[in-house]
């Protein structure tokens, strides 16, 4: 529907079928694959589909498609394919029903190139928050070798409230992200040589990954934002805070002592 009322040809098949069970492209291998797929479907028809030769990193629960769709469009991928999927953010961390292990085949087996935290509040139907996920079997191509490292990206400050429920990604925050996937990929080759950004972009090796689960979370792996000269350091913050509470709790004892000793002038004993 979408396509034809934006007037976009297209091969959907010979069939109105369901993706996973009648498969209507299942010799067809791609260049690019762009999805968003329902976060989180239950009624996938997962317990239909066991042994199914797309489950290259494991059997996806029948609860829940995210690692279905993954491998699906992994399945799809030329040998130097790329894919980008649009999924809930559990799917970076969720250990539930074979998930966790699904994720950690697949940091394994190097197909995780790029991940990236978006904020809440960019979808029209649900506030919830979302990742993306980019996928390709082959790390060598398309730049520079990065086999045995993934680029994580927090992306959760980025964008603007245009109302007060929807937010929006502008061109600047859209060129962003896009600028330090490219400067990680072609480091070397191209003219802006790619850098870690505190708070921002990281590239990991497949080692530390491991050490923290297999979880893909980027903030876990991006650290804190450098502090400004304007801003205050978090250790020296909770050290003002914490003497601050001190001299109040110690003000308050002495005020406590003079309520006290004026009540029993008075002859209310306290």
């Amino acid at each position: 529907m979408n396509l034809a009322i934006r007037g976009m040809s297209a091969n959907l098949g010979k069939e109105p079928a369901d993706t996973f069970s009648r498969n209507q492209h299942a010799t067809e291998r791609f260049d690019y694959i762009l999805a968003n797929p329902p976060f989180n479907i239950s009624d996938w028809g997962g317990e239909k589909l066991e042994g199914d030769p797309r489950w290259v990193y494991g059997t996806p629960p029948a609860g829940n498609a995210n690692f279905a769709w993954l491998q699906h469009m992994l399945w799809h991928l030329k040998p130097s394919g790329s894919a980008g999927v649009v999924l809930a953010n559990g799917s970076m961390a969720s250990n539930q029903s074979n998930e966790g292990n699904i994720r950690r085949a697949m940091v394994e087996g190097d197909v995780v190139e790029v991940m990236v935290a978006l904020p809440t509040q960019l979808f029209f139907n649900t506030q919830i928050p979302a990742c993306l996920w980019f996928l390709t079997k082959d790390k060598s191509r398309n730049g520079r070798n990065r086999k045995g490292e993934v680029l994580f990206i927090d992306a959760r400050k980025l964008g603007r409230m245009e109302s007060r429920v929807n937010r929006v990604f502008d061109n600047e925050d859209i060129q962003k992200v896009a600028s330090a996937v490219h400067a990680w990929r072609m480091d070397g080759e191209s003219k802006e040589a790619y850098t870690d950004v505190p708070g921002f972009c990281r590239a990991v090796k497949l080692m530390e990954i491991a050490e923290h689960g297999f979880v893909l979370t980027p903030g876990r792996y991006v650290g804190a934002e450098d502090v400004g000269e304007e801003d205050e350091a978090f250790t020296e913050k909770m050290d003002r805070l914490t003497s601050l509470l001190a001299e109040q709790i110690e003000k308050g004892q002495e005020l406590d002592a003079v309520i006290r000793e004026r009540l029993g002038r008075l002859g209310y004993g306290v």
